[in-house]
Order: C-alpha cells, then sequence, then structure tokens
C-alpha cells in the first residue's frame, strides 16, 4: 500500500469521522482546529446547520463538536463541516431496530476540498461480507478492544459492523501524532454502554449471555412443512440448510430470517463464506429458503435458528450445526506471515487470510522465520507501542493482529470449577424431555440451577424437574416440556458460572375431519362442524379469508367439545353467502355455504288513507315468508325511525306507525322487502280544519294596545288543510284588503289586520273567520287605543306641619285608555314662578307629605297623571297655606311625690319649640283599665310641675303631659309606668359609708362629722344611743332629715369615744347601725427612768410604761441625754420599742442626766421622765477639758421640699393631695380650695406628719373639682404650693332627671355625695 502524503493547507488537526447507528440514537461529531479564533460552519446536504433542540452545535477554544438528537430515516444524509477554504465531508448511516439499513450504505467521504490524500482511510471491504477475521472468528471481548465510533447501539446491533471505520497501520513519518491518534483505545477504558451487548457480537460456538431476557410469546401457527435438520460439517467444508413453505393460503411471500445464537441476525452477513438463496415452485405452491456456510471454520459451530412471519402467523424452528477439526499438520505459527495480506493476482487477493491463526490444514513455505518471539514482545509491550512493532516487523494487518493477541490471553484462562460446561443452546419438543449435564473438577463445589435468573427448587410434582449426580456429572431433567421452559438456564458452582438457553419447539395441530359445504335459506340456521388432532387446541375460523371476531352480541357463536369444533350461524342471511374455513397450527380446512331467498308472497297490499292532522297514521302490510326485513319510503326517501315514527316488524306483518300526522307526512310510501324486486305502494292524504292561533301573539285576554298616532299591524297565525278563506269584521262591518287607513289582507299561513294611524274611534272588538271544506272558526281580538290623561283635579292640603303638609287629589276624569301608574308632585312658594318636582319615582297613592319647607312661608302644589303613555299636563294648584310646627313632647316626666289622694308630677321642657313658641302644658290621667283621658288643669300652666288633686285612694293612673303652642298640641309624654294613689312603705335600710365600718378614730380638739344617710317611707323616725343610753344634746348634736342622720361633735375628748347606735325606724320596722369611735391623746411620760449600769463610756438604762396612754398604743419611745454642765438635750433613739436600752459612746469625764419621752399614734408625750441620778463617766490618769463649741441655728422658714401634682380623681372614690415642707419652728399648715380657707369640713381630713402634708377628699364630685393650695407659716416666714384637681364620672342633677331617675333616689345619690347639690343649684 503506498505511504499516504499530506498537505499543509489544511485548517483542521482532527476532522469528523462517519457514524454508523440505530434510529433514535445520538450521533457526535467533532473537529478539531489549529487555532481557536478559527470560525467552523457546519452543513447538512450543502444547506447550513442552524442550532436547535436537534442539532445542538458546541465550540470549546480549538475543539468544534455538532449534537444530532433522535436520528431519523431522513438524517441519513451527507454532512460537512467548513473553516476558511478547508471542508471535510462525513456521512451518519441509520438503521433500523432490527439491525438492518434503513437505506443502502455508501462508502464514506473524507476528503478536503484542499488533501488530496486523507491521513487515514477506511477499509476496503464490502460492509457485512463474511471475512476470515470479522464476524466468525472475534469475540465479543475482541470486537470491543478497537472502538473507532463509540455509540450505544440497541439489543440488534453487531459491533463487528464497525470494522469497516477501523484504519490499516501506516509506516512511520515525521508526522507521528497523525499516526497516533488512529491507536485503537483497550477495552479496559471503554464505557459499559460503548461495548453494546455481549450477543450482538457473531460467534459461533459461544454461549448466550446470561442477562438475555426471554423474547415475547407470540401467536405461532404451522408455516414450515420442511424445517433445517442439524448438521456437521468439517473444517473448511460446505453445508447447506433448508426451510419450506406452503403457500398455498398465503397472499404474499412469507418473511424468513436466519439467526446465529438467539438474536444475530445473518441477513447482512451475506458474502464469501454466507449465502442465503430463496426460490418458488408454482406448480407445488412451495417456497423454498437456503442458507449455505463455504468454507466452515471451528468457530461457525452453534446453535441457528430460522423464523418465518406472515401477517399474525408465525413459525420457527432451531437446529445445530458442528464443526469438525482435522489433525494439526505443524504448530509453528509466523506472525509475520500469517498477519499479511495476501498475494496479488490470487482468489483471496486484496483480503486477510487469517487461516494460519486457525487451525492449520496444510504446510506453506514459510518465507522467513522470525528472529525473535514477537508475541513476547507484544504481550509485554503496552498498547500505544503495538503500532510502531507491527510496522517494524512488517505486520500490517494491526487489527487481526490484535484480536489473535487477545484470544490467546483469553485461552489460556481456564476454568476451575468445570471440567465440562453446558452447550450454548438445546431443543426439545413441547411435551417432550431436556437433559442438562456439567460435569465439576469439583464435586464437592456447591452447585444451583437458574432459570431466568430465579433459582430452581424441587417442585410438588418430583417428575417435573429431577436432579442427578453421576460422579463428577451433575445433570437437570426436565420432564413433560411447555413454553414456559421456553428460557435462558444458569449453573452456578461456587463463584462460576455457565449459561446455556431451550428452545421448546411446538408440534402443529392438524385437521383430522374436514368442513362440508352447506347450501341453505335465509333465517335458516346453520352449523359447520370439523374435527382436530388435540383436545383443547386454538382452532380460528375465517370467513373469505377473513378471521371472524369473537364477539359477545353476535350472530356467529363457537362451540368446542374436545377435538370437536363448531361454527354456529343464527338467522342466515343473504350476506353468509361464504367460503369458511377452520385453521389450525398444523392444517385447514374450507367449505362453501350458500344462502338464498325463499319464495315473496305478498297476503295484505298497503291502501291509500285519508287521516286527520294530528290523528295517528297506520300503514300496514303482510308478506310471506315471514322474518323477511323490509325498508319504507316516502317519495323515493328513505323514512328512519324515531320517537314519532316507529317501524315495527312482527312475523310476516310489517307496519309503519305515525302518532301524530302531520302535513309533512302527506306523499306516496312504498315498502320494499329486502333483497326482492317488488315493492307495495300506497297514498296517504291529511286534511285540517281551520284554526286561527291566537296564542302566539301573546296578548293578554286578546287584547292588544295600540298608542294613539302610532301604526298597528297584526299577523294572525292560521292552519288549515286545504287553505281556509279568511274575513276580518268590526260589528257588521267586513273590513276589505282595499281599505286605506284600515285594511285586512290573507296568505296560506297568516293573516294581517292593519291601522295607518290608530285613532281613539279605532277602539273595540274586532273578528275574524275561517273557513275551508274540513271545517269552520273564528275568534275575537280587542283593540285598544290608549293616550295620555287628563290632568287631576286641584289638590287639597289637609294639615299643615312645621316643614311638612298633607294633601290629597282625587283621579282624572279620563285616564287615556291605560290604567294610572302613579302621579309626580311639585310644589313653589306663592311668591315664585319656579316649580320643584318632590318625587322623582310615582306616587301611587292620591296623597303626599312634601317635607322640607320653610316654616311660616306660604306654599303651592300641583299633581301631574302617569300612564304607561306619559305624562298629563299639571292639575290647577292648591290653595295657599303656611307650614307652622307644634312643639317637640315635653321631656323626662317622672313622679315628684305621691300621697292618698294626690301625685305630684315634674317634667322638662320639649328640646324643640319652634318659631310658634310655647303657649303652656295640659296634664291628662287616665285610670288604669281604662281608655278615658281626663283633663286636670282647664287652664294652660307654664310651670314644669304640677300636682293632680282629688284622686281617689288605692287607684292606679297613667299620666301625660302636652305642650301647646299656635299650631297645636305637641305629642304627649307618658309616664311608662301607671302611679298607684297611695303613700307607700318602705322598710328602713341605713347605708354605712363605708369608712364606718371600722373604729373611726380622731384626736382630741378635732370636729367629729358623721352623715350617715337612710332610707324608708314615710319618713323614718331617728334615735341615737351611746353606751345604752341616748346620746347627751348638750355634748354630741344630733340633725336629722328625710334620707340622712349627722352626728356632730365639735370639739372631741377622750369622753366622747365609745360605740354609738344608730336606729332607723318605720311603722314596725326598724334597721339599727353602731359606729365605734375613738378619741385619742398624747400619751403620758414613763413612769421610772433608772440607771441599771455605767461601764467604760457605756450606759445602761431601763424605764416602765406610762399610767396614760393617751387612749390609744404606745408606738415607742425617744431618749435623750444632757450633759449636767449645759443640760442642753440631744436625741440619742427615736421610735424605739424595747424598755431598756444601752447608750454608748459618751465623752469620758462628763456627767450625763438621761430623760425618755413616750410615743403614740398623735405623737410624743408633752414631758418627759427623767433619772433621778447623773451617770459620770470617769477615767483614772486623765484629765479631760470640754472643748468649747458654737450653737448652731437650726431656724429656718418654710420651705416645700416636693410641690403638690395636679390629680384626676373618679367621683365616688377618696382623693388624697400629698405635698412635704421643712421649717423650723414648725409651721402652720393651711389648706385652700380656691383660694378660700378650708376649715371645719366634714368631707376633708388635713394630716401633717415629719414635714408630709396629706389632704384627703371624701368621695369626691365633679363639683369638688378646682385649684387647691397648701401654705406653711411660721415666725420666719411662709411658702405656698398649688395644684388642681380634676374629678371624673360624676352624675348630675340634671343628667339624673334626664334619665328617668325618680326624685327620692336622686336625693338619696346626692345625700351620699353631700356637697354637690347645693354647689349644682
Amino acid at each position: 500500500m503506498p505511504e499516504p502524503t499530506k498537505k499543509s493547507g489544511s485548517a483542521f488537526t482532527k476532522k469528523p469521522k462517519s457514524l454508523q447507528l440505530c434510529a433514535g440514537s445520538t450521533a457526535e461529531f467533532t473537529a478539531e482546529t489549529a487555532k481557536p479564533e478559527v470560525k467552523v460552519k457546519w452543513q447538512k446536504d450543502g444547506k447550513d446547520i442552524q442550532a436547535s433542540n436537534k442539532y445542538i452545535i458546541k465550540q470549546d477554544q480549538t475543539l468544534h463538536t455538532l449534537i444530532i438528537n433522535d436520528a431519523s430515516k431522513e438524517d441519513d444524509v451527507v454532512y460537512s463541516v467548513i473553516s476558511g477554504t478547508s471542508k471535510v465531508k462525513f456521512e451518519m448511516k441509520i438503521k433500523g431496530q432490527d439491525g438492518k439499513d434503513e437505506k443502502p450504505s455508501s462508502k464514506p467521504e473524507a476528503a478536503e476540498n484542499n488533501e488530496s490524500v486523507p491521513v487515514s482511510s477506511p477499509s476496503a471491504e464490502p460492509v457485512g461480507e463474511l471475512k476470515d477475521e470479522a464476524p466468525f472468528s472475534t469475540s465479543e471481548k475482541e470486537e470491543d478492544e478497537i472502538v473507532t465510533v463509540i455509540t450505544p447501539p440497541p439489543a440488534e446491533d453487531k459491533e463487528d459492523d464497525l470494522a469497516t471505520s477501523t484504519p490499516s497501520p501506516q509506516p512511520p513519518s515525521d508526522d507521528t501524532s497523525a499516526v497516533q491518534k488512529h491507536i485503537e483505545i483497550p477495552n479496559d477504558s471503554l464505557p459499559e454502554s460503548a461495548k453494546g451487548r455481549k450477543d450482538s457480537v457473531w460467534s459461533l460456538g459461544e454461549a448466550p449471555p446470561d442477562d438475555i431476557d426471554k423474547p415475547e410469546d407470540t401467536p405461532r401457527s404451522t408455516l414450515l412443512i420442511e424445517k433445517p435438520q442439524s448438521g456437521s460439517v468439517t473444517v473448511g467444508g460446505d453445508i447447506t440448510f433448508i426451510a419450506k413453505v406452503e403457500a398455498k393460503d398465503l397472499l404474499r411471500k412469507p418473511t424468513i430470517k436466519w439467526f446465529k445464537g438467539k438474536w444475530m441476525d445473518l441477513a447482512s452477513k451475506t458474502g464469501k463464506h454466507l449465502q442465503l438463496k430463496e426460490t418458488f415452485d408454482r406448480l407445488t405452491k412451495v417456497h423454498t429458503f437456503e442458507m449455505s456456510i463455504i468454507k466452515a471454520k471451528d468457530n461457525y459451530a452453534g446453535n441457528y435458528r430460522c423464523e418465518v412471519n406472515y401477517k399474525d402467523k408465525f413459525d420457527s424452528c432451531s437446529f445445530d450445526l458442528e464443526v469438525k477439526e482435522v489433525p494439526e499438520v505443524s504448530p509453528s505459527i509466523d506472525i509475520r506471515s500469517a498477519f499479511k495480506r495476501s498475494g496479488e493476482g490470487q482468489e483471496d487477493a486484496g483480503e486477510l487470510d487469517f487461516s494460519g491463526l486457525l487451525k492449520h490444514r496444510e504446510v506453506k513455505q514459510e518465507e522467513t522465520v522470525p528472529e525473535e518471539d514477537v508475541w513476547e514482545i507484544l504481550k509485554n509491550a503496552p498498547p500505544q507501542e503495538f503500532e510502531r512493532i507491527a510496522f517494524e516487523y512488517g505486520i500490517t494487518d494491526l487489527r487481526g493482529m490484535l484480536k489473535r493477541l487477545k484470544r490467546m490471553k483469553r485461552e489460556e484462562k481456564k476454568s476451575d470449577a468445570f471440567a465440562k460446561k453446558l452447550e450454548s443452546a438445546y431443543q426439545a419438543d413441547k411435551g417432550g424431555k431436556i437433559k442438562f449435564v456439567v460435569e465439576l473438577a469439583d464435586p464437592t463445589v456447591e452447585l444451583k440451577w437458574y432459570k431466568n435468573g430465579q433459582e430452581i427448587r424441587p417442585s410438588p410434582n418430583p417428575s417435573r424437574y429431577i436432579f442427578e449426580h453421576k460422579g463428577n456429572q451433575r445433570i437437570l431433567v426436565i420432564n413433560n416440556c411447555t413454553m414456559a421452559d421456553d428460557a435462558a438456564y444458569q449453573v452456578m458452582a461456587g463463584d462460576e458460572k455457565c449459561s446455556t438457553e431451550l428452545f421448546v419447539k411446538e408440534l402443529p395441530v392438524t385437521v383430522t375431519k374436514e368442513l362440508e359445504a352447506v347450501k341453505t335459506t335465509v333465517n335458516e340456521r346453520i352449523e359447520l362442524d370439523c374435527e382436530v388432532s388435540e383436545e383443547g387446541a386454538n382452532v380460528k375460523w375465517f370467513k373469505n379469508g377473513v378471521e371472524i371476531p369473537r364477539e359477545i352480541r353476535s350472530r356467529f357463536r363457537f362451540k368446542s367439545d374436545g377435538i370437536k369444533h363448531t361454527l354456529v350461524i343464527e338467522d342466515a342471511m343473504k350476506e353468509d353467502t361464504a367460503v369458511y374455513s377452520a385453521m389450525t397450527t398444523g392444517g385447514k380446512s374450507e367449505a362453501h355455504v350458500q344462502v338464498d331467498l325463499k319464495p315473496l308472497k305478498v297476503l295484505q297490499d298497503l291502501t291509500d288513507q285519508t287521516v286527520r292532522l294530528g290523528k295517528p297514521l297506520v300503514l300496514h302490510c303482510e308478506i310471506n315468508p315471514a322474518n323477511i326485513p323490509g325498508r319504507w319510503y316516502k317519495n323515493a326517501q328513505l323514512i328512519q325511525g324515531t320517537d314519532r315514527v316507529k317501524i315495527t316488524h312482527r312475523g310476516r306483518s310489517h307496519k309503519l306507525e305515525i302518532e301524530n300526522a302531520g302535513v309533512d307526512d302527506m306523499g306516496d310510501y312504498t315498502f320494499v322487502p329486502e333483497g326482492y324486486s317488488m315493492s307495495l305502494n300506497g297514498k296517504v292524504h291529511v286534511i285540517d280544519p281551520p284554526k286561527i292561533h291566537l296564542d302566539s301573539l301573546n296578548y293578554p285576554e286578546n287584547t292588544v294596545t295600540v298608542t294613539a298616532g302610532n301604526k298597528l299591524r297584526l299577523e294572525i297565525p292560521v292552519t288549515g288543510q286545504p287553505a281556509p278563506k279568511v274575513v276580518w269584521m268590526k260589528g257588521e262591518r267586513v273590513i276589505l284588503d282595499t281599505g286605506s287607513r284600515v285594511r285586512a289582507e290573507s296568505f296560506p299561513d297568516h293573516s294581517t289586520f292593519t291601522i295607518d294611524v290608530a285613532e281613539r274611534e279605532d277602539t273595540g272588538m274586532y273578528k275574524i273567520v275561517l273557513q275551508n271544506e274540513a271545517g269552520e272558526d273564528s275568534a275575537q281580538i280587542k283593540i285598544k287605543v290608549v293616550d295620555i290623561p287628563d290632568p287631576p283635579q286641584a289638590p287639597i292640603v289637609t294639615e299643615v306641619g312645621g316643614d311638612w303638609c298633607s294633601m290629597i287629589w282625587e283621579s282624572p276624569l279620563y285616564d287615556g285608555g291605560s290604567p294610572i301608574l302613579g302621579y309626580f308632585i311639585e310644589r313653589k312658594k306663592k311668591q315664585s314662578s319656579r316649580w320643584m318636582r318632590l318625587n322623582f319615582d310615582v306616587c301611587k297613592e292620591k296623597a303626599f307629605e312634601p317635607k322640607k319647607m320653610i316654616e311660616g312661608v306660604p306654599y303651592e302644589v300641583r299633581v301631574f297623571a302617569v300612564n304607561a303613555i306619559g305624562i298629563s299636563k299639571p292639575s290647577e294648584p292648591s290653595k295657599a297655606f303656611v307650614p307652622l310646627a307644634v312643639t317637640s313632647e315635653p321631656s323626662m316626666l317622672v313622679v315628684d311625690e305621691v300621697t292618698d289622694s294626690t301625685v305630684t308630677m315634674k317634667w322638662r321642657p320639649p328640646e324643640h319649640i319652634g318659631a310658634a313658641g310655647l303657649d303652656g302644658y295640659v296634664i291628662e290621667y287616665c285610670f288604669e283599665g281604662k281608655d278615658e283621658w281626663i283633663v286636670s288643669n282647664q287652664d294652660l300652666i307654664e310651670k314644669t310641675k304640677y300636682t293632680i288633686p282629688g284622686l281617689p285612694s288605692g287607684e292606679k293612673i297613667f299620666v301625660r303631659v302636652k305642650a301647646i303652642n299656635a299650631a297645636g298640641a305637641s305629642a304627649p309624654r307618658m309616664h311608662p309606668h301607671p302611679i298607684l294613689v297611695k303613700e307607700v312603705i318602705e322598710r328602713p335600710k341605713i347605708r354605712i359609708p363605708r369608712h364606718l365600718h371600722q373604729t373611726y378614730i380622731r384626736r382630741v380638739g378635732e370636729v367629729v362629722n358623721l352623715l350617715i344617710p337612710f332610707q324608708g317611707k314615710p319618713r323614718p323616725k331617728v334615735s341615737w344611743m351611746t353606751n345604752g343610753q341616748p346620746v347627751d344634746p348638750t355634748q354630741v348634736n344630733i340633725r336629722n332629715s328625710e334620707t340622712d342622720s349627722i352626728l356632730f361633735i365639735r370639739k372631741a375628748d377622750r369622753k366622747h369615744s365609745g360605740k354609738y347606735e344608730l336606729t332607723v325606724k318605720v311603722e314596725n320596722h326598724e334597721d339599727k347601725a353602731t359606729i365605734d369611735i375613738q378619741v385619742v391623746d398624747r400619751p403620758g411620760p414613763p413612769e421610772v427612768v433608772k440607771i441599771k449600769d455605767i461601764w467604760g463610756e457605756n450606759v445602761a438604762l431601763e424605764w416602765t410604761p406610762p399610767k396614760d396612754n393617751g387612749n390609744a398604743e404606745i408606738t415607742g419611745y425617744t431618749i435623750q441625754k444632757a450633759d449636767k454642765k449645759t443640760m442642753e438635750w440631744f436625741t440619742i433613739i427615736e421610735h424605739y420599742h424595747r424598755k431598756s436600752t444601752t447608750v454608748s459612746e459618751l465623752v469620758i469625764g462628763n456627767e450625763y442626766f438621761f430623760r425618755v419621752f413616750s410615743e403614740n399614734m398623735c405623737g410624743l408625750s408633752e414631758e418627759a421622765r427623767v433619772t433621778k441620778d447623773s451617770a459620770m463617766i470617769v477615767k483614772e490618769g486623765s484629765n479631760y477639758k470640754n472643748p468649747d463649741y458654737q450653737e448652731y441655728d437650726f431656724t429656718e422658714p418654710p420651705k416645700f421640699t416636693h410641690p403638690l401634682v395636679t390629680t384626676i380623681a373618679v367621683a365616688g372614690y377618696n382623693a388624697t393631695l400629698n405635698c412635704s415642707v421643712r421649717a423650723n419652728p414648725r409651721p402652720k399648715v393651711i389648706w385652700m380650695k380656691n383660694k378660700i380657707v378650708i376649715d371645719n369640713d366634714p368631707r376633708y381630713r388635713m394630716f401633717s406628719n415629719q414635714g408630709v402634708c396629706t389632704l384627703e377628699i371624701r368621695k369626691p364630685c365633679p363639683f369638688d373639682g378646682g385649684t387647691y393650695s397648701c401654705k406653711a407659716i411660721n415666725d420666719l416666714g411662709e411658702a405656698q404650693v398649688d395644684c388642681k384637681l380634676e374629678v371624673k364620672g360624676g352624675v348630675t342633677f340634671y343628667e339624673l332627671l334626664q334619665k328617668g331617675v325618680p326624685i327620692n333616689l336622686i336625693n338619696k345619690f346626692l345625700n351620699e355625695n353631700k356637697g354637690c347639690e347645693p354647689q349644682k343649684e
């Protein structure tokens, strides 16, 4: 082969290669440019490819990629990639799912426009030809090792086709990189998807792979009349397998496929070693198919299968080929001579001779003997050195050499578990027996059998699967084979396994008794019987070559009784005449069925009929034989049965029934028996009396209303057969069709009545009369001409209010022929000319109340009538009137007092009085159970309080009050409840204030002022007791009223302390309450103060409590000391609770006196108890000189350290105001409200403790709000602070009165908040 040359002008350093792949796969083409900035363009059949979902174009630096998704037949064209002036063409070949090409392959082209010779070219052998090295000698592993196109193929793809794109090795050149690009990658570097299925390699003698699924079950029938038989041949010999198919029942040639193993289709492998031939004998109608294997080799041995398909029929046959070896002549192999091209001029010139690598049958003269063992060199060399070694030793078939090297390496590995493995495939007949035998190298190894990957375990039927052990042999016997046993089997010995496949052949079912021809007539029963050779066989029935479907509702029924099969046809018809056949998997039987018509005889013919419109129509005839169907025609048109038209056939009788006969049902009717040329004829005539259809006009009560001046046109639908005559009349006058303004016209289906310009005189009754030969009809129509109504009469104002009035009016004399729908009302001021409409929706009543008028201004009103036609002219204006308003009703009518003969009522003036003012009030009362109201005051009263005199005691009355002015009396204000004319006894009840529930403590000299409210009627009797004796009026002042009692002591003394009992009595009822008053004062001094001990700087003191505690508990003591020299007292301890203490840190050398004050809630005792003896603090050996101290002046004017704060209080709850003041001597504190001094007011309490001043306001009301001041005064000056107090939530007398609370309850409420009512007044 000449050395290829290369031009330097190409822009591509790597060119895309042609691909061969299956439809639906993804193709990827890659090109590499010398520079990254080069632009590349892809073309398909000379047209540019645009990027889309199908075509994906990528670029990564110098690498350019074209990806074609979902390849189809349309993509099987020539592609090219262009860069500058360089163009590379390549091809994509599409194969179908069965492995065949979609279209004839063409030789891939890889030439550039500026390059004459490519770097490498594919082999020149034709695609698919059987060569020595390719299909019959290459295993799947060898094929996977050399790959140039990596495309995931389907199950049927053949990897040996890749040989067409495998380059031959080239001599080394300067451009070594170009050569290295064609070195194939090893098998280990390929992904599983690139290796394909193991069964896709055509290698005879190899077991099928373990993971092949069982083919789908397809319906089988007997097509092969002669099947290929297993055979044997020696290496280099020829053998032919023959299959024959009978074409007697076939309309076209069947399809036949030859397979190696299970799925390898041999149709694309035909060539020098494999030939397929087909012949057809027209006399015997038999197709003959032959498969010839020429010059067989040892790896051609294995299982073959022949499959025949015709429409839905299928048949297959498996057979085996055994290739016997011949003795070896010479074991030596010259690798260089074996892998060189054969000589020119010979028969096999241009092919690769691989026979030297198989079993040598003849001795060839070796030209040269290799000096070195090339096989050892290749075994030890890395894959990238294979091409260099082949060129160095003159080996030109690198691909064949690598395959041989791979097989040599594999043959060195032998099975450790199996001494003899299973055959590649087995075949058994259905119902027969098959035996699988393996021989183990180690009989102790555990053995397991698998079927389609599932372990075979002993079944309940022990004769189904039999496991046998004979020495090292392990045997699996399957008895009574079924189609379910057609599967892949595996045997596992330890970690090793071997596989095989079982093909179960189904025996054909033949017909033992043929069908017989049948001749019968219509409506008879037909039965076709045949018998087959096997019970329960599947028999298919055909009619004229078309299979009869097995449907539920069909006239064809199928019976099967053992080997007898029957086809039953119920109610045979003419169309059932045909050739019927019964077909099994191994035979067929035919019979002709002839169905003829019976002679026809008319028993009753059709007759002409006349029927009234809307009545039933029945056409009847009878023919013989019975059960002969027929068709009905009307005016030569086929009649179909509907809900209205019913066609019935019962035996000999045929009927056509029309429920309601119409005009369209008239015509010529014909009945034609099916299958006969005879017909029965009859005529139908429909008559109909005339009728006027006024209902379709939708006029109520046949009354037509038209507006005066408009045009009226009535279309009255009329029916009748034949067409009736129409006459219009008004009274006795006939309206003609020649009239000018009023006219009538007639048409076949309606009549029109026209009035061009309607007038009032056209109102009246009109009559329409229809006549024809079937009868007469008439109807009356009322025509009503309507217009706008006349104006109503002048309205009358019946009542006048403050801004409204009531008015009425009468209907107009003429309503215009249309009912009055309502009225519009207008008003105006008398001095104005502009009318204003008061209602925009019509008023349907004849009364109205105009509102929103100005009081004291005269007005006029008028009315418009409205009907469906329009609005009338206005009425005459009413008489002028002036609106005047009465006052509103009096408010807050309450009972003030009730006696045995009088009732006193109070009320408030009306809220709205108006321009007419208020003249006075009228009081009326009514006894309970009566409707008569009695006026109590004959003259009007101006006051809002009145006493009704002269009432009988014990009666109940209702009271009401009216306000009177110039406009009249207002609406009455009525007391909601009946009033009993009798003074009611109310049980006394004392309501002690909350702060008096505990001991009431006051100091000596302070004021005691207690207000105790109570209730009861009539006025209760009040008495006070203290310590079981009546209260001395000279010591305690008592003041009683109807609702409360006040206990007042101007200056409290300790003798006023005690329990005070208040008794409130009404007749026989009484209530009591006890109040504990405690008057306290300062305590006396302690009785005795003694010095118990003196030590160091300390003195221990002890004293006894005072005799007089001031009527309060002693809360503590204050201890003071004084130096005997100065006798100035200094406080040592304050608020001390114990009756003994120790004084420390005394000055040595001084002599001290001590005194003790008693303390209670009122303060310190006025005097102190001084120790009789003094305490001398001495120390031996030291003379102490007392220093001179200047006395400090502690006096200062008053100063407020904490001011008053503005406070918001809640009515009814105590409030306090606090501030703090500092002064020496102690100041006098004065509280003021609104700059008025607060003094001796029981509602205020004032406290002062340690400079903190407090003002307490008991249960404040809104009137306690104001500005409060606190002033402090001593000899050095004075100071004052102010604040504001706001009381919220209080209720005034007016508010209580407005809510309807009785006067007595208001007084009780205000008494509890004493002081509020006087300020209100």
